[in-house]
């Protein structure tokens, strides 16, 4: 027994031993595993794939200490043009590597890479720039090797110096000098810390250098805003960017794209004359005929004529909602009845009726300035009862109370009977509302506003519609139309008789919760009830900021349930139509505060923390009937 158990201690002490043994060798194992991986961590590493470097966030800046010149695309792994661009660009590495003194060829990863693609502000993929010194250039050249190690091989010059700016740097001291001595200059307001800004500036300075090699050259200019306050208020500047066009120093609004391609293109129609020239009778003749806009011609001796400035100013702020035409001949001035100085809008004759004046004209005197002109533009371009279609609703149908018929409307040879006899229906019954506007409209092209009428599957030949102020819409109930149903539609509506069309999800069974649903059929009962002050998100459900906001918002009605004249509320208006058009909401989410006392003259929540505390604070300011500042109050 004795020996036995003395072979078992040994054993034993050899087993720990061993153990011990182990546990070192796995722990020096350990240390050289450590070591090899701080040598696979070494982030500051720049690798070569297929002779192209590869920069990441980690390596970049470290690499580009001290290098005069390098080529970096950007790209991404699932882009196809990068993938096609890839066996060229190594090409481009080899031929640079060769150079007196080589040029490094690099790539980086912009979807792993994000602070570097940030940074640089890429948005494309392949985007390619040349860093010189430090200093990032654009490439913006032919995507081959040809031109790409050309245009490498200019900036690594020793002497090479990036081109000025083709967009031209605008101050108090400058401005007005530069915008009044331009027949058309584009100037952007700017803030250099706005990311939009940041976004438009290499765009801007492209479009810059192009249109500055047309003949006439257009310029473009830029102003800070920040630095040039003065400038910047004096044309009412409170966003940014922002673009004007000024002509000769008279500023208008540019309405046009924001990149390259787009900035040329708006800009050299801006550029044109806003009035073409008609030369003879027939042409205004085949407009007559087969036009389908009212036709607005100005008739002068010259060009010399005092008026013909003013005309063509006024023409040139609305030159994208109408088509303008001018004439020096006698016989296209015989045709409108018109003699030089004077502006004739006349309706092509489909949309002409017995009821309303065959043209309308004005006279271009000493005083009358290019608003007069616009005016006159405005009032008369549509006629009594006028063909509302997708292209022309936002130019022409705007103003409210708007009737419009449904119907197939189509005015070609086959059709044109059918279309006129509905029409004729209508303009019997427009012609005792002036103070209404009147249109017919294809039920195709306004498939989705019908359905929004309730409308959609009526399976009548025609249905009819009024879209009123703040957003109100009301239908006609389906009937067996002509005159007198349209005109006692229309009394129904003048008297207030009418209930307006409003989406709404189902009002909710219980509504008791510390935040109220409000749908479109409850909004005017807890919204506008003049006894509660309510505070409202209008929200979205898609909406992350929304999302973000709901623990903070259901936070602070429990803070305020005991409030017996405070209601906190939320509106999801992707499904609910808002019935006052004082709510706006133009993103999400829309907070608003609907004093008790003053329900048409909410307050926006606008600026600071959407918190808890902030709220109630916004809220201690603006409420009527919190118990809390009733003294006050």
């Amino acid at each position: 027994m004795r020996k036995t158990a003395l072979l078992l201690i040994l054993l034993l002490g050899v087993a720990q031993l061993m153990a011990i043994e182990d546990e070192e060798y796995e722990e020096h194992d350990d240390e050289e595993v450590d070591e090899d991986d701080d040598d696979d961590d070494d982030d500051t590493e720049v690798k070569e794939e297929n002779g192209v470097l590869v920069l990441t966030d980690d390596n970049f800046d470290t690499f580009m200490e001290g290098k005069d010149t390098v080529l970096i695309e950007f790209y991404a792994p699932w882009c196809g043009h990068c993938k096609q661009f890839a066996p060229e660009y190594e090409n481009i590495a080899q031929i640079l590597k060769e150079n007196q003194p080589p040029i490094p060829v690099a790539k980086v990863d912009a979807t792993e890479a994000k602070d570097l693609g940030s940074r640089f502000e890429v948005s494309g993929y392949p985007t390619i720039k040349i860093f010189k010194k430090g200093e990032a250039i654009d490439y913006d050249g032919d995507r081959t090797e040809k031109a790409i190690v050309a245009r490498v091989q200019e900036i690594s010059q020793s002497g090479w110096k990036p081109p000025p700016e083709a967009t031209l740097v605008l101050t108090k001291d400058n401005f007005d000098e530069t915008v009044n001595n331009a027949d058309i200059i584009l100037v952007e307001f700017y803030a250099p810390w706005c990311g939009h800004c940041k976004r438009l500036a290499p765009e801007y300075e492209k479009a810059a250098k192009e249109l500055s090699q047309r003949s006439p050259p257009i310029p473009l200019a830029k102003v800070d805003a920040t630095a040039e306050s003065d400038v910047a208020s004096r044309f009412d500047v409170t966003g940014y960017p922002t673009l004007k066009i000024f002509r000769k120093g008279k500023m208008f609004d540019y309405n046009g794209p924001r990149e390259k391609h787009g900035i040329v293109d708006y800009m050299r129609e801006q550029a044109g004359p806003p009035s073409k020239q008609v030369q003879a009778a027939k042409q205004v003749q085949e407009l007559l005929k087969d036009g389908d806009d009212a036709i607005i011609v100005a008739v002068f001796s010259s060009e010399e004529d005092a008026a013909y400035e003013t005309y063509i100013e006024a023409c040139h702020s609305l030159r994208e909602d109408f088509t303008f035409r001018h004439t020096f001949s006698s016989d296209v001035a015989k045709l409108l009845k018109a003699s030089p100085g004077q502006v004739v809008i006349t309706q092509a004759e489909r949309f002409r009726s017995k009821y309303e004046p065959a043209s309308h004209t004005l006279v271009l005197k000493d005083s009358t300035s290019a608003s007069d002109v616009q005016e006159f533009f405005k009032k008369h371009v549509t006629p009594l009862v006028g063909h509302r279609k997708p292209s022309n609703d936002a130019k022409r149908y705007t103003k409210r109370p708007l009737v419009i018929v449904y119907y197939e409307v189509d005015f070609s040879f086959d059709f044109k009977k059918a279309t006129q006899f509905w029409r004729s229906k209508v303009l019997e019954v427009a012609k005792d509302f002036p103070e209404y506007t009147f249109a017919i409209a294809d039920e195709e092209d306004y498939a989705d506003e019908l359905k929004t009428l309730g409308l959609g599957d009526s399976g009548e030949d025609v249905n009819v519609g009024i879209l009123a102020d703040g957003g109100k819409r009301f239908a006609m109930e389906p009937d067996d139309f002509d005159s007198d149903v349209l005109r006692e539609f229309i009394m129904a509506f003048k008297k207030g008789k009418l209930k307006p069309i409003i989406k709404s999800q189902p009002v909710p069974k219980n509504n008791k919760g510390p935040v109220k649903v409000v749908v479109g059929k409850t909004f005017d009962e807890i919204v506008m009830d003049t006894q509660n002050d309510v505070l409202i998100e209008f929200y979205a459900p898609w909406c992350g900021h929304c999302k973000k906001l709901e623990p903070e918002f259901l936070a602070l009605g429990k803070k305020y349930k005991g409030e017996k004249n405070l209601v906190i509320a939320k509106m999801d208006v992707t499904a609910n139509d808002i019935p006052d058009d004082k709510y706006k909401v133009e993103g999400f989410p829309t907070i608003y505060f609907a004093p008790s006392n003053s329900k048409h003259n909410p307050v926006k929540f606008e600026g600071g923390d959407r918190t808890v505390d902030a709220f109630s604070k916004f809220l201690e300011e603006h409420a009527t009937k919190l118990s809390s500042t009733k003294d006050e109050l």
